[in-house]
């Protein structure tokens, strides 16, 4: 039989950044680690609650949703950092948007949202989004990261290992308490320091005591109900009758191979449901084989059997080029307790998340035979090829252009490749396929990074920029270089050519208005007259001036028409840590 649990609890969502500030060591080992152990014993004091993980720099992504299983959170906990976001920054609005619609999705009416950061805010203005927390019913619990003393922010790339600004500075981060107060105090909620003596798992414990809670479905688990009472009396009946008839014990053994058959039964039915899925894949029918052992990892009583056979549905999506399916299978796997299965479902996973990449990059799974695999000016080529692809693109109603997100996919996908493959490592670090693996993928994804960076550089300086309007003062005039040169010879390309002494009026009288005064100035420029352009006349109750600022928008070249929309996607932010 199987037995439903039920618990009743409350939607806890944690908001983790990932900011290049986090890595500061002003607090030890650095504050991505202490807000780690931080989450570790929310998770632990946060039995009955539905906890998901968001994590967030430059753009907010869910790594783990909404959901009582606390071993995944812990696992994704474990595995994330910095490299997870691709765009850097600090854009806390975005996640706090992004937060609130997930929360609003869950249909309560109050929710709970746990900000673990070092309240550095580079983007986005706060006031509105405050407004929809609250309206939403969501409390924010606001945890500072950090000390107000702060620290250089790291960068191994760099010279001197520290990060620098565009101005050549070093990069100094200290905590932000003020906008954190600002959040947690204008959604009613609380604000703590990291490490500062508040034991901050009972806070939020205590506090989220009193939001409204629900009934949850939980795990769905086995409950062995036994039968064997009602058998004993029969059971003691049928000996003593054998005991008074001196009935032979040998005379039982049909019997009793009938019924250790009938108890062996289900096992051999696996035993050959497992010979069949595996000679399918031995044999190179991978569809069958793949859905021959995710059938035994449903019907598997072990999580530990459920994981190897996981394992099998897993290498045969991958060898059936069902990347996403492998992807599903091998994270399933990672639910043992046995390294060797970790050290394979991590590799597994691993060289999925870079087929997926590579899938996206080429249209077609990465070469398996040597003399096929691309060298870098191959694969330079291919970015290039997509790069291409994505600049040409129509921009999509939204203004974004249909590659950006295929590409900004394709990073994150090797950056979790090479996260699993350092998993995989720890439970077997003398696996020379894996630091082989892990290398390769290593060696793409920063070149694909230097090639969208150059990319980017190269259509920043290709934008076109707005070209000074004409003088509000006197719209109709072009400028010193359109005045006709001494001596009355016009310069090539002039509209205005200096007109012959004696036809400007009778025998070379000025006109009337003011001494030296030109006519053209005091009289409406004529239709047609290549003096007056292409403006349109002034508008009723037009001042001058709000006329000049009216052509001058006309003519600016940014109000032309769209430039390049989706391009904005890899354009780094001025402060990316």
């Amino acid at each position: 039989a199987t037995h439903t649990e039920k618990s009743i609890g409350r939607n806890v969502l944690i908001a983790l950044d990932l900011s290049r500030s986090m890595r500061v060591k002003d607090v030890k080992p650095d504050r991505l680690a202490q807000a780690k152990v931080v989450i570790y014993e929310l998770l632990d004091a946060l039995p009955n609650e539905r906890i998901g993980l968001l994590g967030f720099a430059g753009s907010a992504h869910v790594f783990a949703p909404l959901t009582i299983d606390h071993g995944a959170v812990r696992e994704t906990v474990e595995q994330v950092d910095e490299t997870w976001v691709p765009l850097g920054g600090s854009n806390l609005s975005s996640a706090l948007r992004l937060a609130i619609t997930t929360l609003k999705e869950t249909g309560q009416k109050n929710n709970a949202l746990i900000i673990l950061s070092d309240g550095e805010k580079h983007e986005g203005a706060l006031a509105p989004v405050i407004a929809e927390a609250k309206k939403a019913g969501v409390y924010i619990f606001a945890i500072g990261v950090g000390t107000e003393d702060g620290g250089y922010v790291p960068n191994p790339d760099s010279s001197n290992t520290n990060m620098v600004d565009r101005k050549g500075k070093i990069v100094l981060s200290r905590l932000q308490p003020e906008v954190l107060r600002q959040l947690a105090n204008d959604t009613n909620g609380r604000y703590a320091l990291a490490g500062g003596g508040t034991d901050i798992a009972a806070m939020v414990s205590l506090a989220a005591k009193d939001m409204d809670a629900f009934e949850m479905r939980g795990r769905v688990r086995r409950v062995a109900i036994e039968f064997y009472q009602w058998l004993a009396l029969p059971a003691i009946l049928f000996l003593i009758v054998a005991i008074i008839a001196g009935t032979r014990w040998r005379s039982l053994k049909p019997a009793s191979l009938l019924a250790l058959a009938m108890v062996a039964s289900p096992t051999a039915a696996r035993a050959d449901a497992t010979t069949a899925a595996a000679q399918a894949l031995a044999a190179g029918h991978y569809p069958p084989a793949r859905d021959g052992f995710r059938q035994l990892a449903e019907a598997a009583r072990s999580p530990e059997h459920a994981a190897r056979y996981r394992l099998g549905e897993g290498t045969a999506a991958y060898r059936a080029k069902d990347f996403t399916g492998a992807c599903e299978a091998f994270s399933a796997a990672l639910l043992a307790d046995d390294s060797r299965v970790l050290a394979s479902a991590h590799f597994g996973l691993a060289n999925s998340l870079f087929q997926l990449g590579w899938l996206t990059l080429a249209g077609a799974a990465y070469p398996s035979a040597t003399h096929q695999v691309p060298d870098l000016a191959s694969f330079d080529a291919l970015v290039k090829a997509r790069l291409a692809q994505v600049s040409k693109a129509d921009a999509s109603a939204d203004g974004d252009t249909p590659g950006v997100p295929a590409l900004e996919a394709l990073i994150i996908n090797w950056a979790d490749s090479i996260q699993h493959d350092d998993s995989a490592l720890v439970h077997d670090p003398d696996n020379l396929d894996l630091l082989h693996n892990r290398q390769t993928t290593l060696i793409y994804l920063k070149r694909l990074r230097e090639l969208v960076e150059k990319e980017r550089e190269q259509t920043s300086q290709s934008i076109p920029q707005p070209q000074p309007g004409p003088d509000p003062d006197n719209p109709g005039d072009s400028g010193e270089d359109d005045q006709p040169k001494p001596g009355g010879q016009p310069k090539p390309g002039d509209k205005n050519p200096p007109k012959d002494p004696d036809t400007q009026g009778d025998k070379g009288q000025q006109p009337k208005g003011q001494p030296g005064e030109d006519p053209a100035k005091n009289a409406p420029p004529k239709a047609g007259d290549p003096q007056a352009g292409d403006h349109p006349a002034p508008k009723p109750d037009e001042t001058p001036e709000e006329r000049a600022r009216r052509i001058l928008g006309e003519n600016a070249d940014l109000e032309k028409g769209p430039l390049r929309s989706g391009r904005i996607e890899y354009n780094n932010p001025e402060q990316d840590w």
